[in-house]
């Protein structure tokens, strides 16, 4: 039954996932990915390597090229475990599989080795996975709005993540949050996000270090009335985070996301009673803020960036 659903899953995003790998930086991981196997099984060129084999065919990979293969798939195995996404998935494959595909091109030929090397260091200058871009209530800080926004109403709680384009795994990240603001974004719970790349002195203020041996991006930290309540992952002793696994099913546990939902509900309400009581009559329709961004998840009315 399982199968069945996760089958039926898959084709009904097959459209969006075919759109999605069309994008250049896919197509291009895709071709560097499986340069070597062409290579060594392309007729007219393959008769002219190489090989270990005791048949003397060529075409064929070898027992060492194997091991390398085996090796590569157990090392993506293991690593898509902690994989909460499908670019995740899709982006260890690419990248361990570029990682082989060096060894073995320089163990056929040294100078096949050093073309595919320059081949990998051009596309890793030059090719950007792709950002982003789908629907989301995220207000995008900046060093000079942080502050102010999260000191503005101490009855809003704040969820921020703060991040570096250049992290890929702050890139894979991006859509599990932006998930989480259209199902809890509401006038007492909000969520933004702040580039600690971009603004170092930001980066210092919240101690949350870009360095890539901290692995502290990305990192979450829950603020009421501006002061820290939580922050994900934790830091030790000597400034490295502990590792945790940013999935949805943790976020929600641990910062109890279900619970402040519902209390800011009824704030919510509060706030419409008191103003019936003060004016005499009802609140107008679409006055309230949390009733109209909770009930219309699918039109995302917060800024793309606020800077």
């Amino acid at each position: 039954m399982g199968l069945i659903t996760g089958l039926c899953s898959f084709l009904y995003h097959l459209p969006q996932i075919y759109k999605w790998l069309l994008k250049p930086y896919y197509i291009m991981s895709f071709f560097m990915t499986v340069a070597f196997m062409v290579v060594r099984k392309a007729p007219g060129l393959c008769e002219h390597l190489a090989t270990q084999r005791e048949d003397g065919n060529s075409c064929d990979f070898d027992w060492r090229e194997l091991e390398i293969l085996m090796f590569l798939t157990a090392i993506v195995m293991m690593k898509n475990r902690r994989a909460i996404t499908l670019e995740q998935h899709i982006g260890n494959l690419f990248l361990f599989s570029k990682v082989a595909n060096v060894i073995l091109f320089f163990r056929l030929d040294i100078r096949l080795g050093i073309l595919y090397f320059a081949l990998c260091v051009a596309f890793v200058m030059t090719c950007k996975p792709p950002l982003y871009m789908g629907p989301e209530y995220i207000k995008y800080f900046s060093d000079k709005t942080i502050d102010e926004e999260l000191q503005r109403d101490s009855r809003v709680t704040w969820i921020v993540e703060f991040f570096a384009n250049w992290s890929s795994d702050c890139q894979s990240f991006a859509p599990v949050f932006a998930e989480l603001s259209l199902k809890y974004n509401c006038a007492g719970l909000r969520f933004g996000k702040v580039d600690i790349g971009r603004y170092g002195e930001v980066s210092e203020k919240y101690r949350v270090s870009t360095s890539p041996l901290a692995k502290q991006l990305p990192s979450l930290i829950l603020f009421q009335g501006g002061r820290e309540i939580i922050r994900r992952p934790m830091v030790d002793n000597k400034a490295r985070a502990v590792s945790w696994l940013f999935s949805e099913e943790n976020i929600i546990r641990e910062f109890n996301l279900n619970e402040l939902f519902q209390k800011s509900k009824k704030l919510n309400k509060s706030r419409g009673l008191k103003e019936e009581d003060q004016n005499g009559i009802p609140p107008e329709e679409g006055s309230d803020e949390l009733q109209t961004e909770s009930d219309n998840p699918q039109q995302p009315t917060e800024s793309k960036k606020d800077q």
